[in-house]
C-alpha cells in the first residue's frame, strides 16, 4: 500500500496527470512499476517493443538515435517530472529511439494496459492525456524551428540565456553563472551541433569577452552585450 501511495504522489506531479483524480491515479498506479537505473544504463534500445511509457522521478535520461556512421544524435533530455514514450505507446510500434540514463535515476514505468483501461473507463481522461501530448508536441516543434531557422551561435546563446527574464526591466544586468546539467558533448548534440562547432562558438564568445568557461560552469559576463550579440547574429 505504501508503494502505491508513493507512485500516486509521483504521478500527481507529472503534467499529464496533474488534473487526474485520486481514483484515476490509484487505478493507473496499480499498473506501474518502479525502476532504479545507474548512470549510463540503457532503459531500452531502438526497435524494442513499447510496454508503456516512463516518468522520471529523479535523475536524467537522454533519448537518442545512432546514424549508420555511428554518430550519436540526442533527440531530447528528460528531466525529473517529465515523461517519455507516450506517442509510441499509442501507435503500438517499436521504439524509434533509445533511452539511456545520464545519472543515477529512478523512474516509474506506466503500463500500457493500465492507461488503455482508464481511457475506456473515462473519456475525460483522454482529453487530459491529449493536452499533455500537445504540450510535448509544441516543444518538439519549437526545437525543429530553432534548428531550421537559427544559426548555431543563436542556439547556444539562446540556451545560455534561457533562464534569463525576457522582461528587460527585470532581466539579469549583472554577471551570472549557468551550470550545464549535462556534458558539453551531449548538449552539443541536443542543440544539433557537432562538439567541435559547439567548442568554436564557446571560444568565440569567450574571445569577445562575453563569457568565461570553467568546466560545466559558464559565466555570463555581460548579459546585455550577449543579448545584443545574439541580435547581431540574427541580422547578419
Amino acid at each position: 500500500m505504501k508503494a502505491d501511495l508513493q507512485i500516486g504522489a509521483f504521478l500527481a506531479n507529472v503534467p499529464m496527470f496533474r488534473d487526474a483524480s485520486p481514483e484515476e491515479l490509484d487505478r493507473i498506479g496499480k499498473g506501474t512499476r518502479i525502476i532504479h537505473a545507474r548512470r549510463g544504463e540503457l532503459l531500452f534500445r531502438k526497435g524494442d517493443p513499447c510496454p508503456g511509457f516512463h516518468v522520471v522521478i529523479y535523475g536524467q535520461v537522454k533519448l537518442g538515435c545512432t546514424a549508420g556512421s555511428g554518430a550519436d544524435k540526442v533527440v531530447e533530455i528528460i528531466d525529473p517530472g517529465m515523461s517519455f514514450g507516450e506517442a509510441i505507446m499509442f501507435l503500438d510500434k517499436p521504439s524509434v529511439v533509445y533511452a539511456q540514463t545520464l545519472a543515477d535515476s529512478m523512474l516509474v514505468c506506466v503500463g500500457k494496459s493500465a492507461v488503455f483501461e482508464e481511457l475506456e473507463r473515462n473519456p475525460a481522461f483522454a482529453l487530459k492525456m491529449l493536452a499533455g501530448l500537445s504540450r510535448r508536441l509544441h516543444g518538439l516543434v519549437s526545437d525543429v524551428e530553432a534548428y531550421s531557422l537559427h544559426s548555431g551561435i543563436e542556439r547556444v546563446i539562446g540556451y545560455l540565456m534561457r533562464e534569463d527574464d525576457t522582461d528587460t526591466d527585470t532581466a539579469h544586468a549583472a554577471p551570472f553563472d549557468v551550470s550545464l546539467p549535462i556534458s558539453k558533448n551531449v548538449l552539443a548534440s541536443r542543440l544539433n551541433l557537432t562538439p567541435q562547432h559547439f567548442s568554436r562558438i564557446l571560444g568565440a564568445l569567450t574571445e569577445a569577452g562575453l563569457i568565461e568557461v570553467d568546466g560545466r560552469v559558464i559565466r555570463i559576463l555581460d548579459p546585455a552585450r550577449l543579448r545584443a550579440f545574439e541580435v547581431q547574429a540574427v541580422n547578419s
